[in-house]
């Protein structure tokens, strides 16, 4: 009996290098990750993967792009302009604050690339596009919250991104520090959705307080 030749699929082979290759750059860094640890993990080569991405620095930038392609999808999905402003607010820091509780390699990720000061990021421009759409959507729901009387407080749409991202990013970047300094699992249960109403509340607090 004839054996039937195995169909390449390129695009299976590439998901599955990023995949394998995102575990082995938030654990050990560009510098740290082997791509002969990556290789030998997919069952592909070096050659196959430099031939996909170009280089180890070129696979490095795919991870990241990946990363936030990921959470800018997921935060489409979730039409937030169709909701009123207020809960999609809420709405958009439940997700934020699962995402990245459900993805601690992003944050790993996102946190190595600050210690190397975004020099690699800075060369992507699919990134800086990427991240132009979870703004320009807060930016509306401000905006409409304030007109409609929802909000008293006027805020810049970045500001209030980076307060959402603080403390979701925190729980998790800094989960074993803060633990060992305060002997307190921010991973355990009995945290989770505390926190998550106490980020919610806080942020729809301030912008229905007047300045």
């Amino acid at each position: 009996m004839a054996v039937r030749p195995r169909k390449n699929d390129p695009e299976k082979t590439r998901n599955d290098i990023l995949a394998v290759a995102t575990e082995e750059f938030s654990m050990n860094g560009l510098a740290g990750g082997r791509v002969d640890s990556i290789a030998e993990r997919t069952s592909t080569s070096k050659r196959m993967i430099y031939y996909y991405f170009g280089s180890k620095e070129g696979l490095y930038l795919a991870v990241l792009e990946m990363a936030y392609r990921k959470i800018r999808s997921h935060e489409e999905d979730l039409e937030l302009l169709g909701l009123p402003p207020d809960q999609a607010l809420r709405t958009l820091i439940a997700a934020t604050f699962d995402h990245d509780e459900a993805n601690p390699d992003f944050v790993r990720l996102v946190s190595i690339e600050n210690i190397h000061h975004a020099v690699h990021m800075q060369s992507s421009g699919v990134i800086k596009d990427l991240n132009i759409s979870i703004i320009e959507t807060i930016a509306v729901l401000l905006d409409r919250g304030y007109r409609d009387g929802i909000f008293k407080r006027q805020v810049d749409a970045i500001d209030l991104h980076m307060l959402i991202s603080a403390f979701c990013f925190f729980r998790v970047s800094n989960r074993y520090t803060f633990g060992t300094i305060f002997h307190r699992d921010l991973s355990a249960p009995e945290y989770y959705d505390r926190h998550k109403k106490m980020i919610s509340d806080s942020v729809i607090s301030y912008l229905m307080s007047a300045d």
